[in-house]
């Protein structure tokens, strides 16, 4: 009871009885704690957060546990899951036996159309193994193929016909992670999961050089049509990441290939070698060499074997190649390289844009290659051409062998912090013919002449170009009439090694 006297309150009858009212309820209260207690305590572990749009008060949103892995979608008759073969995905078990087992009941299908292996969430080592035709190998969200660190698992095969030998060391060469020949219909897809090479043992080998025989690439399919490459990631390739040789119809598409940006050797992006029919796009590359070198066999032996890549779109890429060039062009292309386009890429941080690299000896031709649309960010050397790639296969190649350089165009080429915009030099025995340059800007880092380099090229300019060009080519206004006729100036000077 509370006491008053005059209308007044007494604190000392209002604390007896609230003493009163603890005493008769100690199991209500020590209830309520417990459950405050515990609606803090999940407060705290489910981040609740207040807040709405433009700092308004908003509504009370739970962080809801993580979705299930999306489940696969069919894309053949019949799928199988890796687990049906005994697969274990804990990174520590060898899977080989299980892929193989896939690959052979799918092979079984190929009159049915063909088959789906899908690898679930988890890390699956694995020595190398072969797909088949009619195949679609399909990476879940979280599924990360691994290859075995080991070389004694990687089998040796023999040498690229179109190479004369293993591309590093004389004699058979490491056979790829993935690998398949003549094949037709084979899908490599999924909700990004990635193929890792797990290529540190390799990189470190091959710097001590103590590898016998050349590195293996991550993914080769060769003298195989109608594939496609999409919505993965790859990384880590002991060598080149993905090398189709002597393909048809070959479609890359939402790919991410990752590789250090140093240190990592020879680690190329996407090397199609005397293929045709060959589409690149939406692409993330960043590797320890070039993102996308085209090529068609070396020297001698290329130019025996004779099949040019050719008929090529590469779009919507953005590429980094600290050591290399974002686009190449070469070096081994001895087969020819004919009707390339390159358009919508943005190369960053690297040391060449892109590049057309050859020398004596390869024969061959390069001719029909336009780049349209391409970013330049921070690059040493823009654009490159370079006829004295003098690497050989070996000392039987023909002094005679003159590759033929013809009709290369530049347009709608931008960028900032370009060292060298342009080194475009031929020679005398392998001269740069109809070339073009139209709507180029590039701000440059480097204040100095001669910063649009070139020698023994013939070709013209086109409307507004900066910075300027060399004398070399005849000079053209927008309404394509001739303003000026070039200068032949063939020396070539050079400010450093590019």
């Amino acid at each position: 009871m509370v006491e008053t006297s005059g209308g007044r309150l007494h604190p000392h009858g209002q604390r007896r009885s609230v003493a009163a009212f603890l005493a008769a309820n100690k199991t209500l209260l020590a209830t309520a704690w417990v459950v405050g207690f515990t609606l803090v305590f999940l407060w705290q572990s489910t981040s609740i957060s207040v807040g709405g749009a433009g700092g308004g008060v908003g509504f009370l949103r739970l962080r809801s546990a993580p979705p299930p892995p999306r489940p696969a979608p069919l894309l053949r008759p019949k799928a199988y899951n890796l687990t049906d073969f005994g697969g274990i995905g804990d990174g520590r078990a060898v899977n080989t036996e299980a892929f193989e087992r896939a690959v052979k009941a799918i092979a079984a299908l190929a009159e049915r159309g063909g088959g789906q292996l899908n690898v679930p969430p988890g890390r699956w080592l694995t020595a190398p193994f072969n797909l088949t035709s009619h195949m679609t190998l399909f990476l879940a969200e979280g599924s990360e193929i691994l290859g075995i660190p080991d070389e004694k698992y990687w089998p040796l095969m023999p040498a690229l016909p179109s190479y004369g030998y293993g591309r590093e060391r004389k004699g058979p060469r490491f056979g790829s992670l993935i690998h398949g020949q003549n094949l037709k219909d084979v899908v490599i897809t999924g909700h990004n999961g990635s193929i890792n090479g797990q290529g540190e043992v390799w990189w470190l080998k091959h710097r001590r050089r103590i590898l016998n025989n050349t590195r293996p690439p991550l993914l080769q399919l060769m003298w195989s049509k109608d594939i496609v490459v999409a919505n993965i990631t790859l990384k880590n390739s002991p060598f080149w990441h993905f090398h189709p040789y002597d393909c048809t119809n070959v479609t890359v598409s939402n790919v991410t290939i990752l590789a250090p940006i140093s240190g990592a050797p020879n680690t190329d992006g996407i090397d199609p070698d005397s293929c045709q029919e060959v589409l690149i796009e939406n692409c993330y590359i960043s590797v320890g060499d070039d993102a996308i070198a085209v090529k068609s066999g070396w020297d001698q032996y290329g130019i025996a074997y004779g099949r040019p890549s050719c008929n090529i779109v590469i779009r919507n890429v953005t590429a980094r190649s600290l050591v290399s060039a974002g686009i190449s062009i070469g070096s081994e292309m001895s087969g020819g390289v004919a009707n390339v386009t390159v358009e919508d890429v943005r190369i960053w941080e690297s040391r060449r844009g892109v590049r057309i690299k050859t020398a004596i000896g390869r024969g061959g031709y390069i001719r029909n290659i336009s780049y349209r649309n391409i970013t330049f960010d921070n690059v040493r050397a823009g654009i490159v051409i370079k006829v004295d790639y003098n690497e050989h296969a070996d000392d039987g190649y023909d002094q005679d062998a003159f590759p033929d350089i013809t009709n290369i165009s530049f347009k709608e080429i931008h960028g900032r912090g370009v060292r060298v915009p342009v080194r475009a030099h031929g020679s005398s025995d392998i001269p740069i013919k109809d070339i073009s340059f139209q709507d180029m800007s590039i701000g440059i880092s480097y204040k100095k002449k001669h910063i649009f380099q070139c020698s023994f090229i013939e070709g013209r300019v086109i409307g507004s170009v900066f910075p300027k060009p060399c004398e070399n080519l005849d000079l053209y206004d927008e309404q394509g009439q001739l303003v000026k006729r070039a200068v032949m100036l063939n020396s070539t000077e050079v400010d450093y090694d590019i």
